[in-house]
């Protein structure tokens, strides 16, 4: 006889040990040592329709022998396994997957089934008791039972393997709110734990229950369903119906990048040549423009000249249309964004972040572009930055010392060896920037129809990676592409020799006056 046999009257065993226990604890040592026993033995067993008194037989021994034992250990919540078992310890070992099944189903099942498992074998309720005690129909209760007792059978013995490889990814949100990383956080600090980003991950494709969370990450249910109760009231997930939880935000992976490579390219051929040419007309153009060049020579403007002559084509021309954001449970408007991307496989976009203050002379704008090939990031100016560079700018000083000093220390402001400061950031005065949209309309806008079409057919397919339920972040992202797909004709380029690669530490960064 195998020993696969007693595996099949696991939920028995564990249900006679909870009735004959005072605790999950002693219901689990209990049940181990009937099985163990059971193991042991049953090589001695000579006839198979035997099996089930020959069991219980020994379930009553052994559970009148651990009575006796934890009678005496009880208040120090210690049990040591019999001298009498441990020369099988080798037997111990071989079945070693049928003794941490026990443990672990129990704990594997959601709230909903293990307090009906719990009232049925601890507490020796009736279903018409328990129907009572949680205020539910008596044919619930028997149904939960039986949907548990169905769990418990199929176990979780036979993990996924991803429950021994937990996911890491990057959490940060895009929208619009007020934080500083420190006295207001950003909310992504508050689902960045390492069992929330997994639960965010096994839940991204598809909506999960409880007990496959609990599976896929390896860990009880409910530690998930603690996670998964913080992850609701942070908005990151939603619940689906028939207790499942599905992520409610982007997480970027390999997918998008690969299908960035496969199509960009080959959509964009047929304009690419007219749309560089276009670029270098803009570069040549908005160089003879008496503006603050923060003494950039053209090889690192053109980088600039060409995300600002896009950002303007799409706000202008791009007929995708971009969903507005919902309010937050903090009052504003964003939505999370993740990535677990590996860097094989770039996906085509802009990073632009923005920071608007009023200054003396009207509203200014820092804008920082990141993800172009060749340079480096710098974070957004905070306020009072923007307002000493603009001083600086204009008057050649500022009254705000402390803010200078702060500027200084972060690189938006260089002291020289002469005492004379120097802002590192190119302007723009709000007639310099109209003239630049000049300067767009004639060289990049005759050709922007075509350069449209090719976005559009890139972005049907775009749009179909993305799940369903996250069509809104979808239409964000594929109308940013109108504007992001000038980081890979930038790249293009490079690759091809018709431009050059930026300076060492060049950051793509703007002040604008607004209106």
């Amino acid at each position: 006889m195998k020993s696969d046999r007693i595996e099949d009257y696991i939920e028995k065993v564990y249900g006679y040990a909870v009735r004959h226990t005072y605790s999950r604890e002693e219901a689990d040592e209990l049940s181990q040592e009937i099985l163990l026993t059971a193991i042991r033995e049953l090589p001695r067993l000579r006839e198979d329709s035997r099996f089930e008194p020959w069991l219980w037989g020994i379930a009553k021994n052994v559970t009148r022998s651990f009575c006796r034992t934890m009678g005496k250990n009880r208040a120090t919540y210690f049990y040591d396994i019999p001298e009498n078992l441990i020369y099988q310890q080798n037997d111990a070992d071989q079945n070693e997957e049928i003794y941490d099944l026990l443990r672990r189903k129990i704990a594997m099942l959601s709230e909903t089934y293990r307090d009906i498992i719990i009232l049925y074998y601890y507490d020796g309720l009736s279903t018409k008791a328990i129907s009572e005690k949680l205020c539910v129909p008596e044919g619930t209760v028997t149904w939960r039972l039986s949907e548990a007792r169905k769990k418990i059978r199929k176990g979780f013995d036979q993990m996924n393997q991803t429950a021994l490889r937990p996911v890491r990814m990057h959490i940060n949100i895009y929208g619009n709110g007020d934080y500083d990383g420190k006295r207001k956080p950003f909310p992504s600090e508050f689902i960045n734990d390492a069992l929330s980003q997994n639960i965010l991950f096994h839940s991204y494709e598809q909506p999960r229950t409880v007990e496959e969370l609990a599976e896929l990450c390896g860990v009880p249910a409910y530690y998930i369903e603690d996670s998964i109760q913080n992850l609701l009231s942070r908005e990151a997930v939603i619940k689906t119906g028939k207790g499942k939880v599905q992520t409610n935000f982007v997480i970027w992976s390999d997918q998008y990048g690969i299908y960035c490579e496969e199509n960009a390219e080959k959509l964009l051929a047929p304009v690419m040549e007219r749309l560089l040419s276009a670029l270098k007309n803009i570069s040549e153009q908005a160089m003879q423009m008496d503006f603050y060049k923060a003494e950039k020579g053209e090889q690192d403007l053109f980088y600039l000249f060409a995300v600002l002559a896009f950002s303007y084509a799409s706000t202008k021309y791009c007929t995708l249309a971009y969903p507005r954001f919902q309010k937050r449970f903090d009052g504003n408007d964003w939505s999370y964004l993740a990535s677990m991307e590996t860097g094989k496989h770039k996906r085509i976009g802009i990073g632009t972040q923005t920071n608007t203050t009023l200054t003396s002379r009207g509203r200014y704008s820092h804008t920082v572009f990141s993800a172009i090939s060749g340079t480096i990031f710098r974070p957004m100016m905070y306020d009072n930055y923007i307002n000493v560079c603009e001083d600086l700018l204009h008057d050649g000083k500022t009254e705000e010392i402390e803010s200078l000093a702060n500027a200084i220390k972060d690189g938006y402001i260089v002291k020289r060896e002469d005492g004379s400061l120097f802002v590192t950031t190119p302007s723009f005065t709000m007639e310099q920037t109209e003239r630049f949209h000049k300067i767009v309309e004639a060289y990049l806008i005759p050709h922007i129809q075509e350069y449209a079409d090719c976005v559009y057919r890139f972005v049907e397919g775009y749009k179909k990676l993305f799940p369903k339920h996250l069509q809104d972040d979808a239409d964000r992202f594929c109308q940013h592409m109108f504007f992001g797909m000038v980081s890979f004709i930038v790249e293009y380029a490079q690759k091809s020799g018709r431009i050059k690669m930026p300076s060492e530490n060049c950051y793509c960064d703007v002040l604008q006056q607004l209106r």
